[in-house]
């Protein structure tokens, strides 16, 4: 109780911007962001590569680019969604990549925010003084794992009027979204005509080299279907030269629904990637001598009707603005996942945020989200990864730019959106 009543006390004095920049030993804080390469599924760096493979290649690479011994890890939390058998994939990758058997682990699946969760899950352990230090992983496998979508449910989960609305396929929520909020097709191509260009800028000018860490993969032979093993450093699915006049000229993904806003220009990809966070208490990172990133502040999720899911930021975004007493002028960036376009500009707008503050190196439309926006899709669930990347991007570029606060956010599938605030050391 008496552990209660200090966390209670230090949250209500913890407010505002001038408070969350103050620095104290029990602050939760990360010393390792980094992720892979997002690749195109089925046709990119990682097509070969299973999602065990992914993990255990992102496990290395955590290991050697950390600094920080892993005996001394004493938990780890996986957000992913598509393996069948998660936990096994989890553990086993730890182990072949050489932590400890001592070192426990678990897996978590909130849809689209997986990775998030996991960041949260192991900040939240410390904060609790349940563990000193933790490691929190997001990974999907696009090409390994297809998403098969839900299976059909129970007739009284059917018969629901919104129940029934949560294993409608994603592209009918974008086209909802387009349609009830008269989110014009001009305007989401333009919107992903930013989210390229400022993609292809940064990759051209290296920005991306900081928060990504070449992974191991493998290429099968299409001949003989030998595979190999590779070097994935690159993010593959950045478009060179594209226009909101190009995108125009895609045709409609899903014709069926609304007004056929949705195109396969304007909405996220299908990617392969991994991304991972080591977080510990600034005591902890004091006493090993590592660097330390950031603080990590706090994190809500929200629910609302499925069939506009895409606009969870717009709830989720305020509310922990207000549990941290913030106001959006506050916040230096905000990493928002593109899933639609639809989406993405709705909440700029609902908002009332800067374009120039959102996704300033583009976003899940350039870099990668896996979406299936073929009109035969019954369902698509978002890159579990991308909580964890959002936070390597966030973090690098608030270094780039001496600024100091980020808040991630992203839809949910099933109508849920997620949002968190972090400080940069």
């Amino acid at each position: 109780m008496d552990r209660i009543k200090q966390l209670a006390g230090h949250l209500s004095s913890s407010k505002g911007r001038d408070a969350l920049l103050r620095n104290g030993p029990d602050d939760v804080v990360i010393v390792f962001a980094r992720r892979s390469p997002l690749t195109k599924s089925r046709k990119g760096g990682f097509k070969d590569t299973n999602s065990s493979e992914l993990l255990t290649s992102m496990f290395k690479a955590t290991i050697e680019h950390s600094g920080v011994d892993p005996k001394l890890i004493q938990d780890i939390c996986v957000g992913t969604v598509l393996p069948k058998g998660p936990t096994y994939e989890a553990r086993s990758a730890a182990l072949a990549a050489g932590i400890p058997q001592e070192v426990p682990i678990q897996t978590i699946n909130r849809f689209c925010s997986s990775g998030l969760m996991a960041v949260a899950n192991i900040a939240n352990a410390i904060r609790a003084g349940q563990i000193d230090i933790g490691l929190a992983v997001g990974v999907e496998s696009m090409s390994a794992n297809p998403d098969e979508g839900a299976h059909r449910l129970s007739d009284d989960i059917m018969n629901h009027p919104i129940a029934r609305d949560n294993i409608q396929p994603m592209g009918w929520t974008s086209e909802n979204v387009a349609a009830d909020f008269n989110v014009t097709r001009e305007r989401m191509d333009a919107f992903a005509a930013a989210s390229f260009q400022r993609a292809e800028r940064a990759q051209a000018l290296g920005y991306f080299d900081k928060e990504i860490v070449p992974l191991e993969g493998f290429a099968k032979d299409p001949t003989t279907g030998e595979r190999k093993r590779i070097i994935v450093s690159r993010d593959d699915g950045i478009r060179p030269g594209t226009t909101a006049e190009g995108l125009g000229k895609i045709r409609p993904a899903f014709p069926q629904w609304g007004h056929g806003r949705t195109t396969g220009g304007n909405a996220s990809q299908i990617t392969d990637g991994a991304a991972a966070v080591l977080l510990m208490t600034r005591r902890r990172a004091e006493q090993l001598g590592v660097p330390i990133l950031a603080k990590f502040v706090t994190m809500s999720v929200v629910g609302l009707a499925p069939r506009i899911m895409g606009i969870g930021p717009a709830y989720a975004i305020p509310n922990v603005l207000a549990a941290t007493g913030l106001s959006k002028d506050d916040v230096d960036l905000f990493e928002i996942n593109e899933a639609f376009a639809s989406m993405a500009v709705y909440c700029v707008q609902k908002l009332g945020l800067d374009h120039e503050k959102v996704n300033v190196n583009g976003g899940a439309i350039a870099l990668g989200h896996p979406l299936d926006t073929h009109p035969r899709a019954y369902s698509s669930r978002p890159l579990r990864a991308t909580g964890a990347r959002q936070i390597a991007t966030g973090l690098a570029e608030l270094e780039r730019r001496d600024k100091k606060i980020l808040v991630t956010s992203m839809c949910v599938g099933t109508g849920m959106g997620a949002a968190a605030v972090f400080v940069r050391e």
